[in-house]
């Protein structure tokens, strides 16, 4: 009798001990497949920044060799091109022609329209469908009969998952001065052009500002990395014409 009770105490703590680990399983798979979605997640917001930093790269090479179809091709239907103090237009085909503003398709010889894309902050949202980005743009111009002119400016981009492609949405780039290539930053400071009567944008500029030598900074759309903090409101030397003092 005492080797049968004995037995049946050991097969009893046995299945007690048993019974916490089987428990435990389900709670175990769930941490693990939560883990491996967590993991997919992340994997493919990189898949969408590596994705959108290539789109915009695109946009530079194209745009430096004047293929304003092929630029014009990387927008979404709805989107937006902002340029300086040129103005907004609206539509793929509306952003085309004006891109002829910056010359004849394809360039010609004498042309240079260099647009670099550099030193970009890419923000993803977490539904992967939209996102943001800035941009440095230096820039080199020249065209036949006329000084070349080095450039400087910020982009602040939008751009859209349209069935599984990354488009731009919206495109602003805030010029931040202009100079002759030969008299340089010291002593040659060119105007930004406004807007053109040749074919007029769809709205007016968004933001009024003046480049160099006034410093005109636009609001970052991303927050402070550590802080956390907003920079859409970062205080400026005064302006009269957007009325900051």
């Amino acid at each position: 009798m005492r080797s049968g009770k004995t037995f049946i105490r050991i097969c009893c703590a046995a299945a007690a001990g048993v019974m916490p680990v089987l428990a435990a399983a389900p709670v175990m798979a769930q941490s693990l497949e939560a883990r491996v979605a967590d993991y997919r997640e992340r994997v493919s917001r990189l898949e969408d920044q590596a994705a959108i930093e290539n789109l915009q790269a695109t946009y530079g090479y194209y745009f430096d060799k004047g293929l304003w179809t092929e630029v014009a091709n990387l927008f979404a239907d709805d989107a937006s091109f902002e340029y300086g103090q040129r103005g907004v237009y609206i539509g793929k085909d509306r952003i085309r022609r004006a891109l002829l503003l910056f010359g004849p398709e394809g360039l010609g010889e004498g042309y240079l329209n260099n647009h670099t894309q550099l030193q970009n902050v890419t923000i993803v949202a977490d539904d992967g469908q939209s996102a943001t980005a800035r941009w440095q743009g230096p820039v080199q111009l020249s065209e036949p009969g006329a000084s070349g002119i080095w450039g400087l400016g910020v982009y602040e981009n939008e751009y859209v998952k349209d069935g599984g492609v990354w488009k731009i949405a919206k495109l602003h780039f805030y010029v931040t001065g202009w100079t002759d290539y030969d008299k340089g930053w010291m002593k040659s400071l060119i105007p930004m052009e406004g807007q053109s009567a040749v074919y007029p944008p769809d709205q007016p500029p968004t933001e009024v500002y003046r480049a160099l030598p006034a410093a005109y900074l636009p609001p970052f759309s991303f927050n402070h990395p550590v802080t956390g903090k907003s920079l859409k409101d970062l205080p400026m030397a005064g302006d009269d014409i957007v009325g900051r003092e």
